[in-house]
């Protein structure tokens, strides 16, 4: 019995070994691009351009991302991606969203502020989900500008 019970203290420790060998650090996502693809006095339609950067020694498998943009502290838009890529160990690669919003409002407050808007301010929340590994989602805030002209 003393046999089985140091067999398994061992295996405990090698899986939390194991385990926090598999940390992975966050990725960092940036707004790249927005562009803006149809509109109608109730909705738009956005593509947003994005690079993710991996500070990890191994590639990233991402089946989605879930996200909530704000734009000068106003919320924006929210959604999930829907297609999976992989981001190179230590490397970047950039993927588009497809956002729906109703942006009038908030244009109409930015606008009535009378300044002159070369940049805005995002904050981007939410979480990356990955197809494989021991961790399977990675949460993320981001904050940045978006140069408008």
């Amino acid at each position: 019995m003393s046999l089985m019970r140091s067999l398994g203290a061992v295996l405990a420790l090698a899986v939390l070994a194991g385990c926090s060998s598999m940390k992975l650090e966050k990725p960092h996502l940036e707004v790249v691009n927005v562009q803006l693809l149809k509109s109608d006095l109730l909705q738009q339609q956005f593509s947003v351009r994005m690079r993710v950067d991996n500070p990890n020694d191994r590639e990233l498998p991402v089946r989605g991302i879930t996200y909530e943009l704000q734009l000068a502290g106003e919320k924006f838009a929210e959604g999930e991606s829907v297609n999976s890529f992989t981001v190179p160990a230590k490397g970047s690669a950039e993927f588009d969203l497809s956002m729906k919003a109703n942006a009038a409002n908030m244009l109409l407050r930015l606008l009535s502020g009378g300044k002159k808007l070369e940049n805005l301010d995002y904050r981007m929340v939410g979480k990356v989900s990955l197809s494989s590994g021991m961790m399977r989602s990675i949460p993320f805030d981001e904050k940045g500008q978006i140069k408008l002209r």
